[in-house]
């Protein structure tokens, strides 16, 4: 029997497991173009404080995370965020993702935000899958957007309009 599962707002002591949750989601090869993490100044500089949350679970261990961040400094586009959500590997299986999902979906409806968007590798089923069951569609495929070691990638571009927000 595992142990609840609690979301918590992301802050600066969870710094060292989303990192390495990061790091490990990197190492897949298909969650991001990214090929190092970043350090902990330039993530949460590049993330909305109000939209970060990690999933707890026994003693308080990090076993995933989702956050968001701004897509333009314009203000037409702002309620349109970015996001990722990263899973420990130990932790697959266990709705985590679908837990971190729906919390940014109420915290960014909370805050008047419209959109939630991504790109995900088509490789990234999981993700993918994940997504469509937490109410994002496909807008479409942007081929060969850009090289990850050295191989030209598709990403698929995902999106979730809030019902909320008129």
């Amino acid at each position: 029997m595992t142990a609840p599962v609690r979301l918590h707002p992301m802050t600066d002591r969870h710094a060292r497991p989303v990192l390495d949750i990061y790091r490990l989601g990197i190492a897949t090869g298909n969650a991001t173009f990214e090929t190092e993490p970043p350090d902990w100044a330039r993530f949460t500089a590049a993330r909305l404080p109000g939209h970060r949350f990690v999933a707890l679970g026994e003693a308080g261990r990090v076993l995933g995370w989702v956050a968001c961040g701004p897509v333009s400094d314009r203000c037409v586009y702002a309620g349109v965020v970015e996001h990722s959500v990263y899973v420990h590997p130990d932790a697959h299986g266990r709705r985590i993702g679908q837990m971190l999902l729906d919390e940014l979906i109420r915290s960014t409806e909370a805050a008047g935000i419209w959109t939630i968007q991504s790109g995900i590798f088509p490789e990234n089923t999981a993700s993918l899958a994940l997504h469509t069951a937490c109410g994002f569609r496909t807008v479409g495929t942007r081929h060969r957007i850009g090289r990850h070691h050295g191989v030209w990638r598709d990403v698929v571009l995902i999106e979730r309009r809030s019902p909320a927000i008129t």
